[in-house]
């Protein structure tokens, strides 16, 4: 895969530290400081424990279910491309256009699949969409679907590295609750590929039913 693109729209205006095991609410300031301690881990390319990605993707789910499938954005955003794995791109995309919670960010999906680390990847963007929800808006690419990720890599990665697929399974049930769009300032369509002949409005595409693995 390429470098990561990342795109800024104003829009007229504007050593390996030991971490707990225990699962957290991830609702007081407490917990989200064990957050930001999990964030600073994935940071350094460093994956989870299973039962902290658990958490990770069942509060995720809470704050995506509330979202719509398409989903307004306010500028200034920066709006990024696949990603596909490779966690060097996503650190050096965030040294050039800078950290969560400073910049706001709208990444367009295929976060796993293809390169090496497709966990630490997913596990860093869903992290910070949960500590920092109205900074980061994370949509579904063709890639978040059961079947695309049992034949391009990332299926297999969670095995590696954890022995099971329930990593794989967490993740892949997390991605049906992943917005389809965005709109960025009422003025600006952002999607990861293109829409069916089928869809003729913002207004259909708000009706789906996105929780299921692939849509028209």
């Amino acid at each position: 895969a390429g470098p990561v693109i990342g795109l800024l729209f104003w829009c007229g205006e504007v050593k390996k530290r030991e971490m707990s095991t225990k699962p957290i609410a991830l609702d007081d300031k407490s917990s989200l400081k064990e957050l930001d301690q999990w964030i600073e881990q994935l940071n350094k390319c460093e994956q989870l424990p299973e039962n902290q990605v658990k958490t990770l993707c069942d509060k995720a789910k809470e704050i995506l279910a509330r979202e719509s499938n398409v989903q307004e954005v306010k500028c200034p955003v920066t709006v990024c491309g696949d990603v596909h794995g490779q966690f060097h791109d996503l650190m050096e995309l965030f040294r050039i256009g800078g950290r969560s919670p400073d910049t706001n960010y709208l990444f367009m999906g295929d976060y796993v699949d293809r390169g090496y680390y497709s966990v630490e990847t997913v596990t860093l963007l869903v992290a910070l969409k949960v500590r920092f929800k109205d900074r980061i808006t994370i949509l579904r690419g063709n890639h978040e679907s059961r079947q695309i990720t049992q034949v391009y890599g990332f299926y297999d990665e969670c095995l590696r590295k954890y022995g099971n697929a329930n990593v794989w399974k967490y993740f892949t049930d997390l991605f049906d609750y992943l917005p389809l769009t965005a709109l960025v300032n009422s003025q600006i369509f952002c999607l990861h590929g293109g829409l069916s002949p089928s869809i003729d409005s913002l207004d259909h595409i708000r009706a789906l039913d996105r929780l299921q693995a692939s849509h028209p």
